[in-house]
């Protein structure tokens, strides 16, 4: 009759499984960064739209409606009334922020006959 000791063995586990637990809490921020991305944009895009129905300038505008720390991840067009913006989340690896760069546009409408 053999004897089998288990001490150490959910030390080893917790080392194995570590890793693997690393990798999906970064999956998830990222995730969660994308949508944030995906959420400045249309809110910039909205804000330079805005402006355009004003006269005011809508790449400021686009530009002021994303926060300090993520403005130099935004890239503002405008084509005629329409106001796109591309903004690139912040990631643990570059590559997957260019996989994952939200896009939005919004159009201002026909511009008023005076």
């Amino acid at each position: 009759m053999s004897v089998r000791d288990d001490r150490g063995q959910a030390s080893i586990e917790l080392v194995a499984i570590l890793p693997l637990a690393l990798v999906v809490v970064l999956a998830i921020a990222q995730v969660l960064a994308a949508g944030g991305a995906r959420e400045l944009a249309a809110t910039a895009a909205a804000a330079g739209a805005a402006a355009l129905i004003q006269g005011g300038d809508p790449e400021a505008e686009a530009r002021a409606a994303v926060p300090g720390r993520d403005r130099d991840d935004v890239d503002v067009r405008i084509r005629g009334r329409r106001v796109t913006v591309r903004v690139r989340p912040r990631a643990v690896a570059g590559p997957v922020a260019d996989l994952l760069v939200a896009e939005a546009t919004a159009d201002a409408g026909e511009a008023a006959v005076r």
